[in-house]
């Protein structure tokens, strides 16, 4: 279907005006194809095939900018699941150092982030798959740009709570091996990660998957906020037919960007990731969207019908445009990265209990959110167990990235600069789940998985 022009100056106001954007074009790579039972030229072939890749989406991203004049934020690259091509080579020193040749090819072909350095662990996990783990406080610690995700748990499989449990351990080792915790935010454990998403901390290329994919993931939480706020006074059914047609603009403009790119690039195109991802700056936030519905703050009673009505119409609106859709498609609700998500916790609107209940109707989790460093690992997989019992039960993508502050008390602040932003730390009850999470095993499937 060919633009109009007045879809043209349409997208201009809203990229001049409101701040749309593409946040993301990432490029899914499979390496299966570089293994090698010599170790180093199984690295020289990730490495040269990362840089050739990776300096080809920055130029074309670029040359599409100038012609389009959407900004493209972010040029990443997710790769196989490093797990599934390191058997032959499982020892710590060399996930390290594998870690660290991704690291130094991302950064000579000028892209942010590679993520794929994890595991699908769903039902269980060999050797390997148990070595990233012990392995990964020093791979996040020793790199800048690598990123890593665990998959602990599908609906039609259930969740490996053993994995969780190795978790929080592991994450308490890696916030205190980096500044901050900051290693944490470039780690997210998912059920039913999709294998197309764009996204990081969470992308990866998955088995399924062709040689390349080019996934675009779009963002338009200002322009959203806008438009609600143009039509305060119109009832639920039409506030959802406004999104939606909002929506439906936005995933056209991220089309048509992921389609020519694609061309360009000679690889095949992926999928628009419709989430609406909020950033740093003022307006850019989800949680501005939800106040301009008609409610004070996020986290007040009315949040997650909300939420709920605003994730149902993007979605609609996305798919209307595009049959290739895919990734997460919903939307985020992290604390660091949006302004109005961490105004909410320092304001006592939003708290994690509350937090949890809106992620039963969003996507994609917990996200981005700061705990104190004393946090008992127990505790921190529990409640990565309880974000992800929501996916398993109700056969949806749900995530947890969080970050255990070292030194940090609940109530105080901490500042990640730059694209993660800063957030208010937030409380976490003090009661033991300990004596349960110590039984491990598999939380089975549910009964909704049974849909042969």
């Amino acid at each position: 279907m060919p633009f109009s022009i007045d879809e043209i100056y349409e997208t201009a106001r809203m990229i001049l005006f409101e701040k749309l954007d593409i946040r993301t074009t990432t490029l899914g790579i499979n390496i299966k194809d570089c293994v090698s039972s010599n170790f180093g030229t199984f690295q020289k072939n990730v490495y040269r095939k990362i840089v050739k890749m990776g300096k080809s989406l920055v130029e074309n991203a670029k040359q599409m900018e100038i012609k389009y004049g959407i900004p493209i934020v972010n040029k990443r690259i997710s790769i196989t699941p490093i797990t599934l091509v390191m058997e032959i080579h499982s020892k710590p020193d060399k996930f390290i150092k594998m870690a660290q040749t991704i690291d130094s090819a991302a950064k000579e072909a000028g892209i942010d982030f590679v993520g794929g350095f994890g595991a699908l662990v769903q039902k269980g996990m060999t050797k390997t798959e148990k070595l990233l783990i012990d392995c990964l406080p020093d791979v996040l610690a020793s790199t800048e740009r690598v990123c890593s995700f665990l998959n602990a748990g599908t609906t039609s499989s259930g969740m490996n709570l053993d994995a969780i449990n190795l978790t929080g351990k592991m994450l308490l080792e890696t916030a205190n091996k980096t500044s901050k915790g900051m290693g944490c935010c470039k780690f997210v454990v998912f059920v039913n990660a999709p294998e197309d998403n764009p996204f990081m901390a969470g992308a990866f290329h998955g088995p399924g998957e062709p040689d390349f994919s080019l996934n675009i993931g779009i963002s338009g939480p200002g322009v959203v906020r806008s438009v609600v706020e143009k039509n305060r006074d119109c009832d639920l059914t039409e506030l959802s037919e406004i999104i939606k047609k909002t929506v439906f603009k936005i995933t056209r403009a991220g089309q048509l960007i992921g389609k020519e790119l694609a061309k360009r690039m000679k690889v095949p195109f992926g999928i628009v990731d419709i989430s609406l991802a909020s950033t740093i700056a003022p307006g850019d936030s989800v949680a501005k969207i939800i106040e301009a519905f008609g409610i004070e703050k996020i986290g007040a009673p009315g949040s997650t019908l909300a939420i709920a009505l605003l994730v149902d119409a993007v979605k609609k609106g996305g798919a209307m445009a595009s049959s290739n859709v895919g990734g997460l498609s919903g939307t985020f609700i992290p604390i660091s990265e949006d302004a109005g998500m961490a105004d909410a916790v320092r304001k006592k609107a939003l708290n994690l209990e509350k937090l949890e209940a809106l992620t039963a109707v969003c996507s994609v989790g917990l996200d981005m959110i700061a705990i104190p460093g004393n946090t008992p690992a127990e505790t921190i997989s529990a409640i990565i167990a309880d974000e992800l019992a929501i996916g398993i039960i109700n056969n949806k993508t749900t995530a947890v990235r969080i970050i255990p502050v070292p030194g940090k008390k609940a109530g105080e602040t901490v500042n990640f600069g730059g694209l993660f932003g800063k957030m208010p730390v937030m409380a976490v009850s003090k009661f033991s789940s300990k004596s349960f999470m110590k039984r491990g095993g598999r939380l089975p499937s549910p009964v909704t998985s049974l849909r042969n």
